[in-house]
């Protein structure tokens, strides 16, 4: 029988709805739009309890910031999503794509070097339980265009306009760059 987890749980109202904000131990476990809440207790598995805390580590202060348009805020914020070892490998990548930029899914595959794992990098990339801070958001289809997003292409579409219009000035190196989400 497995033990039971007590998670912390908060929410926050954005332009894009309301947000769950879950945590774990100091970490960002889950976070997502509430009206994809079926998703989220999916991901956390039935022997989480959630229970109500109000800014807990002040995660929800810095996704406050974030939406505000601070899109710095939460860099470096961290995280602990459930998953397998080859998403977590996707997911470490994501945090690598600089805020206001996006790569495709063959572009992201390439980068963890699995050239041939599109298809499974878009899997991984779809089952990313950590919105906003690892994102997902970022990745694009190989002709430019705008797909697939779990919270729907109109929120994808309004977290990358918001990071391109506040997201620092790009003169220096991107190797020298801080991404938006670093871990």
């Amino acid at each position: 029988m497995p033990t039971e987890t007590t998670l912390l749980v908060d929410h926050l109202d954005t332009p894009l709805g309301r947000l769950a904000i879950i945590v774990g131990d100091g970490r960002l476990c889950s976070v997502g739009w509430t009206d994809g809440h079926p998703r989220m207790e999916r991901t956390l598995g039935a022997a989480t309890t959630l229970a109500p805390a109000s800014n807990p580590g002040g995660l929800t202060a810095a996704l406050r910031a974030y939406f505000g348009g601070d899109v710095s805020a939460i860099d470096g914020l961290p995280v602990d999503p459930r998953g397998t070892e080859f998403q977590r490998v996707v997911w470490r990548a994501l945090r690598d794509i600089p805020c206001g930029e996006t790569i495709s899914y063959g572009t992201l595959a390439r980068r963890i070097g699995n050239a041939n794992a599109v298809r499974a990098v878009g899997l991984a990339n779809g089952a990313n339980p950590v919105a906003v801070i690892v994102p997902c958001h970022r990745v694009i289809g190989s002709q430019g265009t705008l797909t697939g997003y779990g919270a729907g292409l109109a929120r994808k579409r309004w977290l990358l306009a918001h990071e391109q219009a506040q997201a620092p000035a790009r003169s220096f190196s991107s190797r020298d760059r801080s991404a938006c989400n670093r871990r």
